[in-house]
């Protein structure tokens, strides 16, 4: 489970959250007292549970989903999901990465092309534009917007004004979703940190550890070494 407490349906009479409790889990269905709970893509669920701690904000963050995915969009499909799990992949975000995978393979791209997301700049597999969307959704998640003007040109031969900027507001939109699952631990983000202090034997000698290499007599060594 996340970090934060998660709401069973007997507390609230909210109807967006009681709508999509029975969406995500079924009809009538408290997903706290699930033994085995688990969503339509085999995540926990505790996303839905967490956000309906205030329902406005789950509101919110649903009417974004219904919103990106609305047929009046213009920017196609396939760019918008290339986007999304590269913003996953850039943030760490194993939950937002892998469900907009699955989207891809919904939308009936193939393997190389998904295979190839994260070492995209490497791969054969994109078209230009494609290969500018993934540039596009780098720059947002790791230069917080920073997007050169070579890269710029190129998004704005293959795509319109209007194109271009629903990409931008939903790869931002995904950027607050990974960050957000990760702070809060939510769905397959729920890990530890990997990032640790790893103990040495205890014969270890901290000490002598950073005294080697800075003796004279060390250095004298070293230029042996090298002769």
């Amino acid at each position: 489970m996340g970090r934060l407490r998660q709401v069973p349906r007997s507390e609230t009479s909210d109807p967006i959250v009681q709508g999509m409790y029975d969406v995500v889990f079924g009809q009538g269905v408290d997903p706290l007292a699930l033994e085995d709970r688990t969503t339509a893509t085999g995540s926990d669920g505790d996303w839905w549970t967490t956000y309906a701690l205030v329902p406005d904000i789950m509101e919110h963050a649903v009417a974004g989903f219904v919103l990106y995915r609305s047929p009046d969009r213009k920017l196609d499909g396939v760019l918008r999901e290339l986007a999304q799990a590269r913003i996953g992949w850039a943030v760490g975000s194993k939950f937002v990465y892998s469900q907009h995978i699955q989207a891809l393979r919904g939308l009936g791209v193939d393997d190389p092309t998904i295979e190839g997301i994260p070492a995209w700049q490497t791969s054969d597999a994109y078209t230009r534009v494609q290969r500018a969307v993934l540039g596009y959704a780098d720059a947002i998640a790791y230069d917080h917007g920073r997007v050169s003007d070579d890269l710029f040109t190129v998004l704005s031969d293959e795509l319109s004004d209007e194109e271009i900027f629903e990409l931008t507001y939903v790869s931002a939109m995904y950027l607050q979703h990974a960050v957000i699952t990760r702070a809060l631990r939510l769905e397959w983000d729920n890990r530890p940190e990997p990032v640790e202090d790893v103990q040495p034997p205890e014969e270890f000698d901290a000490e002598h550890y950073m005294a080697v290499g800075s003796s004279a007599d060390a250095k004298h060594q070293l230029r042996n070494l090298r002769r």
